[in-house]
């Protein structure tokens, strides 16, 4: 019997993250060293962006360098992670028990958004993995939706990560490369208010965040690297436990901000 697994929203960072992992990617690891070995890893990156979710179903999972003009040894690493059709079938299919469309992908491998954190967090690859996509049009709404799909898998030995940004906003980050790296004030205050209201459990603030929080929409000029988080807030499911395991910024503008959803009492 596989034990019940929380959900994870962690951070991906810039690509360089992968080489220069600092204290965001200690607390990865050290993070997945304290869980229980999950039968499978379902990951939803915010660079996989689809019309509707979409699961895939790859045995083999390529890894994806899904960025330019980096230092080329981001280039040569390889993440050998593997696929599990059956679990990918239990993926669309919890997808589909909710109401919710659902597609596959028997090609998809894993961008820089899934296999980062990944190679951080089980650096020998031996859990399979399924990727599944975020739906930005849908904004956090829908994600929350998936997310609440995908809740059931947890009691099934399926450990769910959201893998994306608190903060991401590119043209901030070069605005603060050119005047002296310093951080603009929305990052951390932005990153402060969402812990605050994970903290209380306000769920319909969360969901209204470009509304409602300093910096919404100065923090996220589009939506997709914030998705994943709503995505792991669901699938925590009702009455979860939240713990925030890493505050922090890299580059000026990105919070490495990460989050555990748990049920039950602390151990």
């Amino acid at each position: 019997m596989n034990p019940s697994q929380p959900t994870l929203f962690v951070p991906h960072g810039a690509p360089t993250f992968a080489l220069n992992p600092g204290a965001a990617g200690a607390a990865l690891a050290t993070k997945a060293a304290m869980l229980a070995s999950p039968r499978a890893i379902v990951i939803v990156s915010a660079h996989w962006d689809t019309a509707v979710p979409t699961v895939g179903f790859a045995e083999k999972l390529e890894t994806i360098h899904d960025f330019w003009g980096f230092p080329e040894a981001l280039y040569a690493i390889r993440y050998p992670a593997t696929g599990c059709p059956e679990a990918a079938r239990e993926v669309a299919a919890a997808i589909a028990a909710a109401g919710l469309p659902v597609a596959s992908d028997a090609r998809r491998g894993l961008d820089h958004g899934a296999w980062v954190p990944l190679r951080l967090m089980f650096p020998h690859a031996e859990v399979p993995v399924v990727p599944v996509s975020v739906q930005s049009r849908g904004g956090p709404e829908q994600a929350y939706r998936l997310g609440h799909a995908l809740a059931p898998l947890r009691d099934k030995g399926f450990l769910i990560i959201g893998s994306g940004s608190l903060t991401h906003n590119l043209r901030d980050y070069q605005a603060a490369w050119q005047n002296g790296g310093q951080t603009p004030a929305y990052v951390r205050q932005f990153a402060d208010w969402l812990a605050g209201r994970v903290a209380s459990g306000d769920v319909p603030a969360l969901l209204d965040y470009r509304r409602q929080a300093p910096g919404g929409a100065q923090a996220h000029p589009s939506e997709e690297h914030l998705l994943p988080f709503h995505v792991a807030l669901g699938a925590g499911g009702d009455n979860a436990r939240a713990t925030r395991f890493h505050a922090g910024i890299d580059d000026y503008v990105i919070a490495m901000d990460a989050y555990a959803f748990e049920q039950g009492e602390p151990q």
